[in-house]
């Protein structure tokens, strides 16, 4: 009996692609970017993702292509791996472990971290995993960014800054030259370093500052001869500093949302190309000097022609500093709906982590400046079939003065997308805390119907009907009614499964309505707490109503004898149900993590519980139906069979759960790179294992693969001397193939005399069509003439020549054969 897999918990998607700076392959056709604890391989042509290099187990902090050999990259992490790709194949070709000690110390109850810059000798073995031991130390507190160090000309120097210092170490001389700036210059201006890049062709050095101003740093080599240059367009930091390929042009950007491409280092030659969207955070040129790429900060990158016009943009799970919409599903395309750019609702496909398009709700310009408030996106719903969506922005000047507006979007089947319908002003005199719509009512073909919730004590139906009082007959949203209990806040709504009641909160008091009369059935409360989240069950436990407190209480109250069922104090931050079943999962946060608990209404004890399923808050969650139900073997995990589920943390992680092992979520390739660890890691050893393991298939096992992967499992030392050899000092291909064929041939003493009927066997035209007993017989027979064999089968007779030419093909060794 196999023992089921533990749950885990997984990044879905959703990483951020502006963690590092991207890189190109040497023809530009791919550019590579790390997400999270990934590496992706996207199409410059298409922006589709071809590949995601999975090995990692933590975040991803910088790639870099293989200068030995451009068809591979190195990519580093904070799991203290350095690894190797083939990136076209996505195949992890090798690992090394390195250890460096972070240092820190405390000065007035701040944490000061210690950063170094060191070289890490990379083993030359033909093993899979080594370990680097052979460290030594470059530089010494340096800024922890990599944008803060760059590499010189062909490697002779590298620079650094950090605070107001420029230190420049010069690798053949092993000598540092330090140069400081004052913290302001008479004309106010911040002289604070922000990031570096050195000019490929000459000794110049470009540094960007916190002021916008740039320097350009020449004869740095004398520390009192040195001379520097200040190109100024940037209002505020600058972000990044990137050097074209030839090094005619300089490339600069920052929050303006601009790149400026500085011709010749003059502060006359620039270009822009402007409104990009968001703040640059790191710009990359193709070593073609085809593109440039530019990473910003709502987790997007758009590769840029060198003649600076867009090519293609590359957008990702953009992540804002709240989530005040939460996560909603889009029934119509499954899609994950949030907060997007300012003001906009983004929907995101979980399946390619690739946001399909934005929303604009608020529908004015964005104005990048620090303390100004702005209207704000603040609730969002979908109607049950997707052909409605309603939204609540607001803007809040001073605490008297909010402004409010609710918009309903009807979905036009023509443009495929949402059009404005209905504005309403001020729905509510104070704050929106939620709003819902009835599920049933499109698909009895009723009228649709919202409920809004506000902090002003009341509850709002909207529904829609004909407006006819204009000159041309429109649909359009109006209030129906209008309730409330004691003026009391009303915090949370939703209504029933089959939308016969709606349940609505009010401070401690859960209060029941029937939605055909709006009359007031019943009440419950639960003092002391304010009620947070409130769902009603379905299926077989429709008649259960849960609720939470922000007092830690969990509650279930049963609507046919109108009592509290059972309660736990859990404290409980989310509570959702599953669509598709009776499930409902609990996210709650006692200690220092956050635990997850699944139960059924019926049933006060969770079947599933998943402690410290992370370190965060847990802000949202979501059930997003699964196309396929998925085959799990643990019936404890069988609540994830039909839906899965989704939950967003504070520091924007999108994560779910995976009842699969690590080496069932590797890619084909990954995975047979594990099975052939036995062989040296190189692109054509990678060739023989494949039919190394094709050949141990149940089909072909027999006694002369057994031979053949035995030869290749031990492997001759012209192998290994062909696999691992640099291809520039090779020598020519004619002259090592004699060699590298019999390396791979296997002796004649090792055959018998049935081996060679197999290999006849194998030349004949109808060997597949043979029954089993034919080929019994066919071993049994251990002295047999193969002319006479073939004879039969063709029904030719042959001459004495051609008998005595089938002889010294019989004689001939064709056993290699089955290796390739």
């Amino acid at each position: 009996m196999v023992a089921p897999q533990p749950l885990r918990v997984v990044r879905c998607g959703g990483s951020k692609l502006s963690g590092a700076r991207a890189a190109f392959s040497a023809d530009a056709k791919y550019l590579l970017c790390a997400s999270g604890d990934y590496v992706k391989v996207y199409s410059t042509a298409t922006e589709k993702c071809v590949h995601i290099l999975q090995g990692h187990t933590n975040l991803v902090t910088g790639i870099q292509l293989n200068p030995q050999n451009h068809m591979q990259l190195y990519s580093c992490s904070l799991d203290g791996t350095i690894k190797l790709w083939d990136f076209t194949d996505g195949i992890l070709i090798k690992v090394c472990k390195y250890f460096v000690l972070s240092q820190l110390f405390m000065d007035s109850r701040v944490v000061h971290y210690w950063f170094q810059l060191v070289s890490v000798k990379l083993p030359k073995t033909p093993d899979q995993e080594v370990e680097a031991k052979e460290l030594s130390l470059i530089l010494d507190d340096i800024g922890q960014w990599p944008k803060c160090t760059a590499f010189g000309r062909e490697g002779e120097y590298v620079a650094s800054v950090r605070g107001l210092h420029l230190l420049v170490y010069f690798f053949k001389k092993k000598k540092i030259n330090r140069f400081s700036l004052s913290a302001t210059s008479k004309k106010g201006a911040n002289n604070y370093f922000t990031c570096v890049a050195c000019h490929p062709k000459e000794d110049c050095i470009a540094s960007g500052h916190k002021d916008g101003k740039i320097r350009l740093w020449r004869n740095f080599n004398h520390k009192r001869e040195y001379t520097f240059s200040t190109l100024h367009w940037h209002h505020d930091v600058v972000m990044d500093l990137a050097f074209s390929v030839e090094g005619t042009s300089l490339l600069s950007g920052g929050v303006e949302s601009v790149l400026v491409q500085w011709r010749d280092g003059s502060d006359y030659k620039k270009e822009f190309l402007p409104r990009l969207g968001s703040t640059i955070e790191h710009i990359s040129a193709s070593p073609d000097g085809t593109f440039y790429c530019t990473s910003h900060t709502e987790n997007k990158i758009i590769i840029i022609h060198s003649s600076l016009s867009v090519s293609a943009v590359i957008q990702g799970l953009v992540k804002g500093s709240d989530v005040k919409t939460g996560l909603v599903v889009d029934p119509r395309t499954k899609a994950l709906v949030l907060n997007g750019k300012p003001g906009h609702l983004q929907f995101y496909c979980l399946q390619t982590d690739k946001q399909l398009y934005n929303l604009d709700i608020v529908q004015q310009e964005y104005i990048h400046q620090i303390g100004l408030n702005q209207v704000d996106l603040v609730k969002a719903a979908f109607s049950a079939q997707g052909n409605w969506l309603a939204t609540v922005e607001q803007r809040e000047e001073k605490e008297v003065e909010l402004e409010l507006q609710m918009k309903l979007w009807n979905y036009d089947e023509q443009t495929q997308s949402f059009t404005l319908n209905t504005r309403i002003n001020m729905p509510h005199e104070d704050h929106v805390t939620a709003l819902c719509f009835r599920d049933t009512d499109e698909l009895e073909d009723g009228t649709p119907t919202l409920v809004t919730a506000g902090n002003d004590g009341r509850f709002k139906v909207w529904v829609l009907v004909n407006d006819s009082d204009s000159e041309k007959p429109s649909m359009g949203w109006s209030c129906d009614f209008v309730g409330s209990y004691h003026n009391y806040p009303a915090t949370n709504c939703c209504f029933s499964e089959d939308g016969s009641l709606l349940a609505v909160s009010f401070e401690e008091t859960v209060t029941v309505w029937n939605s055909d009369t709006w009359d007031l059935i019943c009440t419950f409360c639960h003092p002391p707490g304010r009620i947070q989240n409130l769902c009603f069950g379905r299926l077989s436990c429709s008649k259960y109503l849960l609720g939470t407190t922000d007092c830690g209480f969990l509650c279930c109250w049963n609507l046919l004898s109108c009592a509290l069922e059972w309660s736990a104090q859990l404290n409980v931050m989310v509570l959702q149900p599953d669509p598709l079943s009776e499930n409902i999962a609990a996210v709650s946060r006692l200690l220092e993590g956050s635990d997850l608990f699944v139960f059924k209404p019926n049933e006060p004890r969770p079947f599933c519980i998943q402690r410290n399923v992370c370190r965060e808050r847990v802000q949202c969650a979501v059930f997003i139906p699964r196309d396929v139900p998925d085959s799990i073997g643990s019936e404890k995990h069988q609540w994830l069979s039909r839906s899965q589920l989704y939950f967003l943390t504070e520091t924007q992680d999108l994560l779910t759960f995976s009842t699969k092992s690590a080496e069932e979520r590797l890619t084909p390739s990954s995975r047979q790179l594990a099975v052939e660890e036995s062989l040296p890691m190189t692109p054509f050893s990678l060739l023989l294992g494949k039919h190394r393991h094709q050949q141990q298939s149940k089909e072909n096992a027999d006694l002369d693969t057994a031979v053949v992967q035995s030869h290749l499992a031990q492997g001759s030392p012209a192998v290994k001397e062909l696999l691992h050899t640099p291809a520039h000092v090779l020598p020519s291909a004619s002259f090592l193939c004699s060699i590298f064929i019999n390396s791979v041939l296997i002796s004649k003493e090792n055959k018998s005399a049935g081996e060679v009927v197999d290999v006849v066997e194998m030349d004949s035209e109808k060997a597949e069509d043979e029954s089993d007993e034919d080929l019994e017989l066919t071993e049994m027979e251990q002295d047999i003439n193969p002319t006479e064999f073939l004879g039969e089968i063709t029904e030719i007779k042959l001459s004495k020549s051609q008998e005595k030419q089938l002889r010294k093909i019989r004689r001939m060794d064709y056993s290699w054969v089955a290796a390739l």
